[in-house]
């Protein structure tokens, strides 16, 4: 694109905590998420805010005007939001296991109920929902198999 559109910062986050929260959420998730919503002390909702660049005036002041103008191409804020978005959710996760919490993201959840019902009136979509606590060691899940480099990658 060649401009410096530096930080965009798409991500936007519901901290639910309370019992009417959780049980709206736990309600709006496929079944065997519900307990996990429920007895979690907190599940955030990571969302995706397709105006994000309206931030820039306060983000890129320097160069708001050049980022909102690239981001004006068709699809490009889109594609944008649910990759950086994505991204920040995940270093939410690994800052959380950093202090020792234990988490539980996932995306079984009806995402056109949760923006209803979380994030009405905006241009916000949910992207993942992520348990957030100390799990009971007979609840935790114990780590899945994964690929070997040269399944999942190779040098070019």
């Amino acid at each position: 694109m060649g401009a410096d559109l530096g930080q965009q910062l798409p991500a936007r986050f519901v901290w639910v905590r309370s019992s009417e929260g959780k049980a709206q959420l736990a309600g709006l998730a496929a079944e065997k998420n519900r307990p996990k919503i429920l007895e979690a002390p907190l599940t955030v909702i990571i969302g995706n805010d397709l105006d994000f660049p309206n931030q820039f005036p306060k983000l890129l002041p320097y160069n708001a005007e050049t980022a909102q103008k690239a981001f004006a191409q068709p699809g490009l804020a889109e594609v944008t939001a649910m990759r950086n978005g994505s991204l920040q959710g995940a270093y939410l996760i690994i800052a959380a296991r950093a202090l020792g919490l234990d988490c539980g993201p996932m995306s079984g959840f009806d995402n056109a109920g949760v923006d209803q019902a979380f994030f009405a009136g905006t241009r916000i979509q949910s992207n993942f929902i992520c348990c957030l606590g100390y799990g009971r060691p007979d609840s935790l899940f114990p780590r899945n198999p994964r690929l070997t480099f040269e399944e999942a990658g190779h040098f070019a």
